[in-house]
């Protein structure tokens, strides 16, 4: 059990990124230490260490099953992480346009809305009103 813990911490860091996984660390206490450890060794340490698929597209599946299931916080953590992996905003994108057309339009509008967020925050998209680039869709 701790090799899985210890290969989905790695992998959670690599995806997530260090801020991210020392803040839920943080604010794990009596009532929420169970979860972190679920997620951490079965989703991480367990499904994302497969061989089977790798990370860009385990990034693509997530995206889309999160927009899906309008789990906007967690859109906007996979979609840094989709970009840890690799994944440019183009890429996240087409995705995201497999969503409206599988999973409903409200859907993904809404994921469309938080990815753009993350994508400025992340500056790999133009703010608001700025004229976009040659480099960028």
């Amino acid at each position: 059990m701790a090799d899985q813990h210890e290969a989905g911490m790695a992998v959670r860091r690599a995806v997530l990124g260090d801020a991210h996984v020392d803040r839920a660390v943080a604010r794990t206490d009596e009532f929420t230490a169970d979860f972190q450890e679920l997620i951490t060794r079965y989703a991480w340490g367990e499904v994302w260490t497969r061989p089977g698929l790798d990370r860009r597209v385990r990034s693509c599946i997530t995206l889309a099953m999160l927009a899906t299931l309008r789990c906007d916080e967690e859109v906007a953590m996979h979609v840094r992480g989709a970009l840890r992996n690799g994944l440019t905003p183009a890429e996240i994108k087409e995705v995201l346009l497999q969503v409206a057309i599988y999973a409903g339009v409200p859907a993904a509008n809404t994921a469309f809305a938080v990815a753009q967020r993350v994508l400025r925050e992340e500056s790999v998209l133009p703010e608001e009103g700025a004229a976009p680039t040659e480099e960028q869709p």
